[in-house]
């Protein structure tokens, strides 16, 4: 499975912007899917999961109730709605997936599958 992410950008605190994460090759429905997130100078962070078919999802407490993951099976897509953005969430913002289901993962990203490059978000101020 080869992941690309993309729609990252410069947004103003207080805006929203929405990531992608296009997977290719076969079985994308079998991979539960997640984000995770490394600012300047800091450790690869948890933000959010999905499971496979959607309907379970995980985040990160720091941001719960102004993210949403989702995706969409039938594209090979997985998104994160990015909103209320502070300059606490500029990172660089990485795709993973995984046969496994990836929240007893969070704290053992080195097991996951896949991961996709990073896409840059920066929120100013």
């Amino acid at each position: 499975v080869q992941l690309q992410a993309s729609g990252g950008g410069l947004v103003q605190a207080g805006g929203s912007l929405r990531l992608s994460c296009a997977a290719s090759g076969r079985a994308f429905s079998n991979y539960a899917m997640g984000w995770f997130r490394q600012a300047p100078g800091k450790e690869r962070d948890f933000v959010a999961s999905i499971s496979w078919g959607g309907g379970s999802t995980y985040y990160a407490d720091s941001v719960r109730g102004r993210f949403t993951i989702s995706r969409n099976n039938a594209k090979n897509i997985v998104y994160l709605q990015m909103n209320s953005l502070t300059p606490e969430d500029t990172a660089v913002y990485f795709c993973v997936a995984s046969l496994a289901p990836i929240p007893p993962l969070v704290n053992d990203p080195g097991k996951l599958d896949y991961w996709g490059q990073g896409t840059l978000v920066t929120v100013s101020s």
